[in-house]
């Protein structure tokens, strides 16, 4: 297909080709119809009741001059106004060339389709000027129609406008839809940022707390070190030994912090752990919350113990906190696995799928997974955090 062709093409959908092809295919049906019908049948049709004219006109020419008002539906995305326009004038030319003859078959699905598309597509002010051509189209369609007459326009009239009611229906919806799709997106940027910005700052303070962690340290082993001076050997190798414990232990204190600030959102002074969950639970004023604990309850590594408490917390601020709820959440202790579970009702105002990411994305971090089925508004969670030995 050369550029020339493929430009002139430009735009047209397949449903493009399909509905104009439709309208093109059984208008030329209808027009060889014509062509062939003898005018004795006329006459027993007339006599019938099942026509009301004999046909003015037998000419081949009738077929390709009716095809110019359906062909150009391929183009209705570029310009309704304009489509509509040129089968107003091209059904006026086939009444003045033709005569009585039968259109109305194909002429009105093909002003009833025009109004619709012109509604859907258009703004107000342009689709009430489609309106109005496809009002004129439907006159020019049965003005002088062999078969039915000009009486049925006032049948078809009241089709167009609910055509175009529909349509125009369909156009409002879609706008809200698409309104409302940018507003949750909006919305999701927003709360993103806002993420973001809480991590931030808990981050800030936590440089805070790692600058004060090593001053204070720090200073404590000078003095140890400096309290050395003049001591015997025994009493030197002691205090040796313990500025090596304090030094480990600022060490490990470091790593904690270091591993905490690289966790996402953190909190300081004291972080979290997973013994803060009965008072995390304690917030649910209203629900019967219950937290059971089973296996071998120990001291774990800082950075698991903030993230079950996190975990559980973003997961537990989305059940619902009413009378009627029952909140479960269940530790266990294994040997190298922390297993948490939550069950209860959500709260149908609440972000769930926030919520769960976020959890998740906690759980990812310690190399851990987060399993959450939610089934007849009650969600199920099941949480297994690696430990290390």
């Amino acid at each position: 297909m050369s550029e020339g062709t493929s430009g002139v093409f430009r735009g047209v959908r397949p449903v493009d080709w399909v509905l104009a092809g439709a309208l093109t295919g059984f208008g030329v049906y209808l027009m060889v119809a014509n062509v062939q019908f003898q005018d004795a049948d006329t006459s027993a049709d007339i006599t019938a009741g099942t026509m009301v004219h004999q046909l003015s006109s037998h000419s081949w020419a009738m077929v390709p001059v009716f095809a110019l008002a359906t062909v150009p539906v391929l183009w209705w995305r570029r310009s309704v106004i304009a489509v509509t326009g040129i089968a107003v004038a091209v059904m006026a030319l086939h009444d003045l060339l033709f005569g009585w003859v039968t259109r109305c078959g194909v002429g009105l699905p093909l002003a009833f389709v025009l109004a619709y598309l012109g509604a859907v597509a258009l703004e107000r002010k342009q689709a009430w000027i489609v309106l109005g051509l496809t009002t004129v189209l439907t006159a020019a369609v049965v003005v002088v129609d062999a078969t039915t007459g000009f009486e049925p326009f006032v049948l078809a009239l009241p089709i167009v406008l609910i055509v175009f009611g529909v349509g125009r229906a369909v156009r409002h919806r879609t706008a809200m839809s698409a309104e409302l799709t940018a507003h949750t997106v909006e919305l999701r940027q927003l709360r993103d940022e806002r993420v973001a910005l809480e991590v931030a700052g808990d981050r800030v303070r936590l440089s805070h707390e790692l600058d004060g962690l090593l001053q204070v340290r720090l200073g404590q082993l000078t003095t140890a070190a400096d309290s050395g001076q003049g001591l015997d050997a025994a009493a030197a190798r002691a205090l040796f030994e313990s500025i090596e414990i304090d030094s480990r232990a600022t060490l490990d204190g470091m790593r904690e912090i270091v591993g905490l600030l690289r966790g996402g959102d953190v909190a300081l002074a004291p972080a979290p752990s997973v013994t803060h969950l009965d008072a995390l639970l304690a917030r649910h004023t209203r629900a019967d919350s219950r937290l059971t604990v089973t296996g071998d309850p120990r001291s774990l590594p800082a950075t698991v113990e903030l993230s079950a408490y996190r975990i559980v917390e973003h997961l537990v601020n989305v059940l619902a906190d009413q009378p009627s709820s029952r909140i479960e959440v269940g530790v266990r202790f294994e040997d190298d696995v922390l297993e948490l579970r939550v069950n209860g009702p959500v709260d149908r105002t609440a972000d769930v799928k926030a919520a769960v990411a976020r959890a998740r994305e906690r759980a990812k971090f310690l190399g851990g997974t987060l399993d959450v089925k939610v089934s007849r508004g009650r969600a199920n969670a099941v949480a297994q955090l690696p430990v290390p030995g």
